[in-house]
């Protein structure tokens, strides 16, 4: 009987935030939208792509939202599936090099180091194998479910877990070295932006919309910044999540935000170079001369580099629900909820190439690695992909169009904008710098409505 009722109230207040909720429906795996997807129209296949090989690796994500996306090292492609399995594929013939259950569900990666590959699992641990071998070397137990890809630089393994921290643990044997820690919001999107390492810092974004720097060897913040504010009456409308990886391109950093923006942030100091307002949860890439964004509603937007102009914008692909976009060579790729991957201009966002690579949705963004194309379905078929028509040069830092030839809704900021609000400069005496020691902030009063909320929303460590 109450599990009727708790549904029911879901329906009756969601139905009062449509917008959101379509967005918030999407992001759990475009289906049962309000909006249905766009059809896929006819396209002029100007570019010719060839596959190289196709492998079924396992259960992929079973039919969970889980970004679970394939890394590249030392030649090898590494995977991993929801029932545990890690396998090591050979990235020119498709052919599994090894294979190694972990027996654990695995939420989180892979990612890898100089000797190892990393998964984290939603039982709150880490486990690092060898990269060579694949033999478990070590487990590691953290505090909740991990649900980005842990990372290594040196001697210092990176771990994000949903409950609001970030690990740093030994890479030899997986013991903590220090932890950072940030009060969770009551409602939140069900995922966690993957920290970068760059240099001696750590970028990570973080619920609120907050953009950290924490330096690596120690876990103290270096800055700052809020990128996003929330606004409305709902904890739902409020939300400004930062679940998309920043990307870090000649000293400046590139971050979406979940009903908030996308904004350009020194890396040095976390200041605001310009913001849009556009709201993405599937993530961004970039290059030498623009930024590539997946909207909300699945419109690929390709943004000035320097000012975050419009250059162009591809609404053909609408509720198609969308993953990251990936560059390849003058094209960039982005799959969807059918199976298909597209490949768009980059110079004018028209679609060139289409390709069904399974009948199975696309959650995990394409990886392009040596003028080959990757792609990973939710049923776990990895497939690999090229094209003789790869111009590099296209990719340059020709100056593009001052002004935007296209109608949106957003506002251009410039770099003399007045910013959200200045970096905060670290505290020693700051609680989320040690293990033992109680964060400072307060979390905000929970009603019913955001404690059912975030139990369906956001599954807690005892879910």
């Amino acid at each position: 009987m109450s599990k009727y009722f708790i549904s029911l109230v879901f329906l009756v207040f969601v139905g009062g935030c449509a917008a959101v909720s379509n967005q918030v429906t999407n992001f759990m795996g475009g289906e049962d939208n309000a909006k249905p997807p766009t059809p896929l129209k006819n396209i002029t296949q100007s570019v010719d792509i060839k596959k190289l090989w196709d492998e079924n690796t396992g259960s992929g994500t079973d039919e969970q939202y889980l970004k679970l996306v394939p890394v590249y090292s030392q030649g090898k492609l590494f995977v991993a599936d929801n029932d545990g399995d890690v396998s090591a594929i050979d990235a020119k013939t498709g052919k599994t090099i090894w294979e190694r259950d972990t027996d654990s569900p695995i939420t989180g990666g892979p990612g890898t180091g100089e000797s190892l590959v990393l998964v984290g699992t939603g039982k709150a641990e880490v486990i690092a194998l060898s990269i060579d071998t694949g033999e478990i070397l070590w487990k590691s137990k953290v505090t909740s479910e991990v649900l980005a890809a842990p990372k290594q630089s040196g001697k210092i393994i990176i771990v994000r877990t949903i409950d609001g921290k970030i690990f740093g643990l030994n890479a030899d044997d997986g013991k903590r070295i220090w932890v950072y820690d940030r009060v969770v919001p009551t409602l939140t999107l069900r995922g966690t932006s993957a920290p970068v390492i760059v240099d001696d810092l750590v970028i990570a974004g973080f619920d609120e919309g907050r953009l950290t720097a924490i330096e690596l060897q120690t876990g103290k913040l270096v800055w700052e910044t809020r990128i996003a504010l929330g606004s409305g009456r709902s904890e739902l409308d409020r939300m400004v999540d930062i679940d998309s990886e920043p990307v870090v391109s000649d000293g400046i950093i590139y971050v979406a935000t979940f009903q908030g923006r996308i904004a350009a942030v020194l890396q040095d100091t976390g200041r605001i170079l310009w913001t849009r307002e556009i709201s993405s949860y599937a993530g961004i890439c970039a290059d030498s001369r623009a930024v590539y964004v997946t909207d909300d509603d699945s419109n690929i937007w390709a943004l000035d580099k320097n000012s975050g102009v419009s250059i162009w914008k591809q609404e053909d692909l609408a509720q198609r629900a969308l993953t990251a976009p990936e560059n390849f060579g003058n094209m960039i790729a982005v799959g969807d909820l059918e199976g298909y991957v597209h490949w768009l201009d980059k110079s004018n966002g028209e679609i060139v190439a289409r390709k069904q690579v399974s009948d199975e949705k696309i959650i995990a963004a394409p990886l392009s690695v040596d003028n080959i194309l990757y792609t990973y379905t939710s049923d776990g078929m990895l497939g690999a992909y090229t094209s003789d028509q790869l111009d590099e040069s296209m990719i340059s830092d020709e100056k593009p169009a001052e002004e935007s030839d296209i109608q949106d809704e957003s506002t251009d900021n410039t770099a003399g904008q007045e910013e959200i609000a200045e970096p905060a400069e670290p505290e020693d005496e700051q609680a989320s710098q040690t293990e033992n020691t109680e964060t400072k902030e307060q979390e905000e009063e929970k009603g019913f409505w955001g404690k059912l909320f975030s139990n369906m929303i956001h599954d807690s460590e005892d879910d």
